[in-house]
């Protein structure tokens, strides 16, 4: 009989020729656990989504309970279902008047793909900016806003329309005219290896938006709910986007996305043509369950309380002659080295003593440092032991 990992390999599709064959059976709190009862403390999130860790009871609760309700009952927007109606709620009283009408989808790629037809259909105009080293999707649209060739090319032609400004430079915002839809940007940039946006920066494109009829669009998939220490990264600049992006730690573990913006730019989803976007499983009750209980979780606890004296504690303790500079914002960090080989020895090694972590496709130079809130202060201490010994 084959094993799990050979049918892995001879079944399910790859992304790569090395993938990392961890043999994961349970997963709470901080860490995994794999098939052979080792520890991984999870240093990533899965990617920034685990941000309350693995099994969190009152998530878990909520899941519970939505399923002996009902599971899906119709496609997103034409029956009133509780949890996206408490969920879509809870999430507009959180934020500035102007976002007090949420799409939720089924991932952050969708909510990117979607949020890029609104803004053709509010300003009647076609070209989409996004910043270099950004990344927003692996989509057919999202992929248009990927600035490196190196991940399009096989797959064009893509959406025309596209033009591409540098990361925290003023000086490219001319770029921005009376034919720009929207501009498109990270609050902090996630796979450029956790770059955070300079106010100056995100105070400009705002400005040059209202000058020229133009929406601003921030993705926050990854910087939403907590990431930085506050609910949204935007809230340290008080810069309101016209559209926000959420998806990967909005579900608390569950598939998720949304776009949130005004009524009455979303109601022209609904009018010529009606149905503007569609989506079978966006808003499914279970997830919208989920997401609801994690939102309750960030509320009633300090996690994000605790997120600056913990970016405190990363960046006191990661000095050492190879790591050149510590990036990034909360508990997104970047912590570059030399070169991508000595990257992959350090991961490598601390995978092997129990250390999960990453790197970023346009930054492969960098450790990726995004654990859950709940990370400890003990945690944070043993993970930079561990990193700096592996140096």
């Amino acid at each position: 009989m084959l094993s799990h990992k050979q049918l892995f390999l001879a079944h399910q599709a790859q992304t790569t020729h090395f993938p990392l064959m961890l043999e994961i059976v349970k997963a709470q709190g901080n860490y995994l656990y794999d098939v052979d009862g080792k520890k991984y403390l999870d240093l990533i999130s899965g990617i920034s989504v685990s941000s309350l860790g693995h099994g969190n009871q009152k998530v878990k609760n909520a899941i519970k309970t939505q399923v002996d309700a009902y599971m899906h009952l119709m496609v997103y927007g034409e029956y009133v279902q509780h949890p996206q109606v408490i969920l879509t709620q809870k999430l507009c009283s959180l934020l500035p008047a102007n976002l007090d009408s949420v799409y939720l989808v089924n991932s952050g790629a969708e909510a990117v793909d979607a949020a890029m037809k609104l803004a053709k259909r509010v300003t009647g105009k076609s070209e989409i900016i996004a910043c270099r080293n950004a990344y927003h999707g692996s989509t057919h649209a999202s992929l248009s806003l990927n600035s490196s060739e190196y991940y399009k090319n096989a797959f064009r032609p893509l959406l025309p329309g596209i033009k591409f400004i540098d990361y925290n430079c003023i000086e490219s915002l001319s770029e921005i005219t009376d034919t720009t839809a929207a501009v498109i940007v990270e609050v902090v940039q996630g796979e450029a290896g956790y770059i955070a946006g300079n106010i100056d920066f995100l105070r400009a494109i705002r400005q040059k938006c209202n000058e020229y009829g133009t929406l601003l669009i921030f993705d926050e998939i990854q910087t939403g709910m907590g990431k930085t220490g506050k609910m949204f990264a935007f809230e340290h600049h008080s810069i309101i986007p016209d559209i926000l992006l959420l998806g990967k730690a909005l579900g608390a573990g569950m598939p998720i996305g949304a776009f949130v913006t005004s009524r009455s730019n979303m109601m022209l989803l609904a009018d010529n043509p009606i149905l503007g976007h569609i989506t079978t499983f966006g808003g499914h009750p279970v997830v919208a369950a989920a997401a609801l209980a994690g939102i309750e979780e960030l509320l009633d606890n300090n996690w994000m309380d605790e997120v600056e004296r913990k970016e405190a504690i990363f960046r006191q303790r990661l000095i050492h002659p190879n790591i050149i500079e510590v990036s990034g914002k909360g508990l997104m960090l970047g912590v570059q080295l030399h070169s991508f080989e000595q990257n992959l020895r350090v991961i490598q090694a601390c995978i092997n003593e129990g250390l999960i972590t990453d790197w970023f496709l346009f930054a492969n130079n960098k450790i990726r440092i995004a654990p859950p809130l709940t990370i400890t202060e003990t945690e944070i201490h043993w993970a930079c032991d561990v990193i700096l010994r592996n140096l």
